[in-house]
This record gives structure tokens, C-alpha cells and sequence, in this order.
């Protein structure tokens, strides 16, 4: 399946080589928990971070929806009884800690690191340009070579594509991230709370990274040509009217009830250039059976491809481990700490019940520092994906 276009491996040259047997390393710290009340849920993750380890600077914060209007709170409160004042994260409708996954429920998940003196710079909120980093940012992106970062992105933000195009591009590098997912407020962390715009951390070559991305959905038939499109309006095909192709391609049964294709047939954009056959999952709007055109969730393009998908939980599991073997391969060593961001249309939607989707993202790892959020929309590389899992290990 595609996503390998996606991995991102950066060296880290002052971690001292270990090994996947190693003791695991003590400079990350996690915690997670469920509770009606916000200030008891934050004492039960102080219990359970313990004694931070010295030079502990950079955290983590994960809280469901449930939480999102007390947040400024929840935040204010782990500052002063860690006094780490870096920290990034977000709201997700569910929200993840270890091997456990937390949905309909309030819940918060933390994890605090150590990094490298000035190996990291907290990236303030950018809601309209790339440009509007302030220069003294720029100029220690320059100095350092920064080229890695971690982000949150408010799903209000229309020029959300573009921006996260442009700061990859003006990183010359790789991001990772997740869309904020909440039925309330739609809040980041970056530093303090914040909303509207593309916010997180910017990571220095001083960090070791080793990220992948991992496909829910499982591509059938041909790639087709688009010969026609309107904006997200895919006319025809190969030459032929969109409708008919895909007609063809679901069966007679699935186009005889478009109700039954919701949640389950999606398109697929493969994506130019990649040789590794990764592609962007879309959602499927809806139908003119007159016309026999598709509305498709994306601007479309005259000449590049598309296929469409299917969602199903054999395929999912089966990249899931895929990717998970292919990570761990390429790391060479034990990971100190872990971000997992998977869609909302995954967890329970896909895997079962039971936090099985990060159970085998932990069962992989071992006893790892691991934290994430579902996502209404996930970030690899310069590009918004749907449906997916990103996995990032800090090395």
C-alpha cells in the first residue's frame, strides 16, 4: 500500500548508538487519564510522571473535547508544577496515551522530554503566511539548519493546504501533525493556547527523528486520467463520463445504492512524482446522475490520476504492521519517546473496540513514551492527509 513516500529519517549525531534491547531511555516521560474533573485529572498525571528527569524542557499536551474550554487551565497548571514552559499540542475528539485510547470521554494525555540545549524553537500560530515567522525564528532556522517539524492546525483555516505546503517548503524539510478535532472550541498549543492558524515546534538535526505514514484505505481498479473537472468536479475520466467509470469499477450492487458507499468508497490522488505509489484519500461528496460527474473532496487537476478505495479493517491492520516493521528496521535503535496521530475515522471506526489500533502501535514499540491525538486531518511531509496513522519516534 502507499505511504512510504512519507518516511522521514533524520540522525541524530549527539544520542549515543543503543540498541532495540537497550534499557529504555529515561529522558522521556508520559501519562494519561480519565476523570470528569480537569484538576483531578492533571494530578493523576502528575502521580504518574513521578520525579521529571533534570533538564526536562519541552512537553507535550493531548485533552479531548470535553476539556477543550478549561485548557488555558489544564496548561497553566502542568507550567507550574513541572516549570517546563515549552509545550505544544491539541484538542482531538479522541486522544490517546500508551496503550490506551480515550474517546467520549474527558481525558488528557502528557508527555514531557528532554532535548538539547537550543535544539528546538516553539512555533508561534501562523494563520495567513509562512512569511509572518518573525526574524529572529528565521534566523535560527538558518543557523541550525532546522528542517523538522511538529504542528497543529486549526481545521477553520481555509488556507490550512497551502499553509503547510509553504512551511515544509520554507523548512526545506519535513512536518509532522494533526488537524484539531472538537465538537467546541478548536484550540492549540503552542507555547500558550492558541487557535486559527498552523502552530507547533521546529526541531534542530540535534533531535533524531524517524517518522512514517501509514494508509487506512486500499486502492482498486486503474489509475485513471482526469480528461475533464470543474474545481472538485470530476467530469470524465479517461476520456469517458466520471460517473460511468466508477460505476464500473464499485459493481452493479454498490452503484444500484450510493447510501451503502458513505464511509467506505473514497477517491484516491496519487501523488505526482512519488515512486513509491503514495496518494492522498478523499472523500466521495456526492453524485450528478444526469450529468454523470462525481464531486470529490479536493481541487482537482486536468491530467493527473485517480483511483478510487476502499476502506476495510483487514487492509488497515495490514499497512499498520507493515509500517511498524519498516520503522523500527530503519531506526536502528530504541526510540525515547513517541507521536502517534491517527484520523478520526480510525480507532473503534476501523480496528475494534478495546484500543486495539494503538495497542499495536505500543505492543511494536515497547515500553515507550507514546501520546497522539485523532485527527480531522493528518500532516506528513507538505501534505493534509485523510484516514492515515503518522508515527514519529524521537531517537
Amino acid at each position: 500500500m502507499g505511504g512510504r513516500g512519507s518516511d522521514y529519517s533524520w540522525p541524530n549525531p549527539l544520542a549515543a548508538q543503543s540498541t532495540a534491547t537497550a534499557p529504555m531511555p529515561t529522558d522521556f516521560r508520559a501519562a494519561h487519564t480519565t476523570d470528569a474533573d480537569w484538576q483531578t485529572a492533571v494530578d493523576h498525571c502528575l502521580e504518574q510522571l513521578g520525579e521529571l528527569p533534570a533538564g526536562a524542557n519541552l512537553g507535550f499536551l493531548y485533552v479531548t473535547d470535553a476539556f477543550a474550554d478549561s485548557l488555558e487551565d489544564i496548561l497553566s497548571r502542568f507550567v507550574a508544577a513541572t516549570g517546563i514552559v515549552a509545550w505544544t499540542g491539541s484538542v482531538g475528539i479522541g486522544i490517546l496515551g500508551g496503550n490506551r485510547e480515550y474517546h467520549e470521554r474527558p481525558a488528557i494525555s502528557v508527555m514531557i522530554g528532554v532535548f538539547a540545549p537550543d535544539s528546538f524553537r516553539i512555533l508561534p500560530t501562523l494563520g495567513a503566511e509562512v512569511d509572518a515567522l518573525p526574524d529572529s525564528q528565521r534566523a535560527w532556522i538558518r543557523q541550525t539548519g532546522a528542517c523538522f517539524a511538529v504542528v497543529h492546525a486549526d481545521p477553520g483555516n481555509d488556507r490550512m493546504p497551502q499553509l503547510v505546503e509553504e512551511l515544509a517548503d520554507a523548512l526545506g524539510g519535513f512536518l509532522v501533525g494533526g488537524i484539531t478535532s472538537s465538537r467546541g472550541a478548536r484550540r492549540q498549543i503552542a507555547g500558550d493556547v492558541t487557535h486559527g492558524g498552523l502552530s507547533g515546534v521546529v526541531f534542530s538535526p540535534a533531535v533524531g527523528v524517524t517518522t512514517a505514514l501509514t494508509q487506512g484505505c486500499r486502492p482498486f481498479g486503474k489509475v485513471h486520467e482526469i480528461t475533464e473537472c470543474r474545481r472538485n468536479i470530476a467530469i470524465r475520466l479517461d476520456g469517458r463520463p466520471a460517473l460511468e467509470v466508477f460505476n464500473e469499477e464499485v459493481g452493479e450492487a454498490l452503484a444500484g445504492e450510493p447510501s451503502r458507499m458513505a464511509g467506505y468508497i473514497f477517491a484516491a490522488l496519487p501523488i505526482r512524482g512519488s515512486d513509491t505509489g503514495d496518494y492522498l484519500v478523499r472523500n466521495l461528496l456526492g453524485v450528478d446522475a444526469g450529468n454523470k460527474m462525481i464531486a470529490i473532496g479536493e481541487h482537482l487537476t486536468t491530467g493527473d490520476g485517480l483511483q478510487f478505495c476502499r476502506r476495510d479493517r483487514k487492509s488497515a491492520r495490514e499497512d499498520l504492521e507493515r509500517m511498524l516493521h519498516d520503522l523500527l528496521a530503519r531506526t536502528g535503535k530504541r526510540a525515547r519517546g513517541a507521536l502517534y496521530y491517527s484520523c478520526l475515522g480510525r480507532g473503534p471506526h476501523v480496528f475494534g473496540e478495546d484500543s486495539a489500533e494503538v495497542r499495536m502501535v505500543q505492543e511494536a514499540l515497547g515500553d515507550v513514551p507514546l501520546v497522539g491525538f485523532f485527527c480531522n486531518g493528518e500532516i506528513s511531509h507538505r501534505r493534509l492527509y485523510g484516514y492515515t496513522g503518522v508515527l514519529t519516534l524521537f531517537t
